[in-house]
C-alpha cells in the first residue's frame, strides 16, 4: 500500500475515466440535454444510495458503493462542462472535444487537490468514507440551494467550486476503499 496521493489519485482518475469515454461509446453525449439541476439530482441520488448501503450494510442491488463514487465524478464533470457550454439538445458532441474538457475539468480538481493537500496535510486519510459520503451530501444541498437563489451567494464560492470539492471527495473515497480492499486480501 502507498501513501502517494498523487498516484493513487492519478490511477483512480485513469479508472473513472475509462468508464466515462465507455460510456460515451454506448450511449454518446445523451448528457447534453441535462440542466445542471438535473446533474445535481443525479449526484445526490448516487450519494444518497452510497449514505444508505453505508447505514445498512447490505443493499439489494448487486452494484457496491465504487461505481457511485464513480458516478458521482464523472457526472461532476459533465456538471462543470454544462456549466460551461450550457445544455444543448444537439447531442453529436465531438468526443475528441468531450475527452478534452474531461481532462480540463480533472486537471483543475487535481490542482485543487494537490494545493488542499498541502495545506490540510492530508487530512482526508484519517476521515471515514461515510464522512466523505457526508460532505459530498452536504455539498450537494449547498448546491441545490444556490441553484434555489438563481446563483446568486452572498459571499460563498459557486456552484463549480462544490463540484470540484465533490470531484475530490469522491476520489479520496475510492482511494480509500482501494485501500480497505488491499488490507482485506
Amino acid at each position: 500500500m502507498t501513501n502517494d496521493t498523487a498516484s493513487q489519485f492519478d490511477a483512480t482518475i485513469r479508472a473513472c475515466k475509462d468508464i466515462f469515454l465507455t460510456k460515451m461509446k454506448d450511449y454518446g453525449t445523451a448528457w447534453r440535454v441535462l440542466r445542471p439541476e438535473s446533474l445535481t439530482d443525479q449526484i445526490y441520488i448516487k450519494a444518497n444510495r452510497i449514505r444508505s448501503i453505508q447505514g445498512k450494510g447490505s443493499h439489494k442491488v448487486v452494484e457496491n458503493e465504487w461505481p457511485e463514487f464513480i458516478g458521482i465524478v464523472n457526472y461532476s464533470v459533465i456538471a462543470l462542462i454544462q456549466l460551461e457550454l450550457g445544455n444543448s439538445d444537439d447531442l453529436n458532441m465531438d468526443h475528441t472535444e468531450v475527452e478534452r474538457l474531461y481532462d480540463k475539468y480533472i486537471n483543475g480538481a487535481r490542482s485543487l487537490m494537490m494545493d488542499k493537500n498541502h495545506d490540510y496535510d492530508e487530512a482526508w486519510r484519517n476521515m471515514r468514507v461515510s464522512s466523505l459520503t457526508d460532505i459530498i451530501l452536504m455539498k450537494l444541498l449547498r448546491v441545490k440551494q444556490i441553484e434555489d437563489n438563481k446563483g446568486q451567494t452572498f459571499i460563498s464560492e459557486g456552484v463549480d467550486a462544490n463540484y470540484y470539492d465533490m470531484i475530490n471527495y469522491a476520489l479520496f473515497a475510492l482511494i480509500k476503499l482501494a485501500e480497505l480492499k488491499d488490507t482485506k486480501s
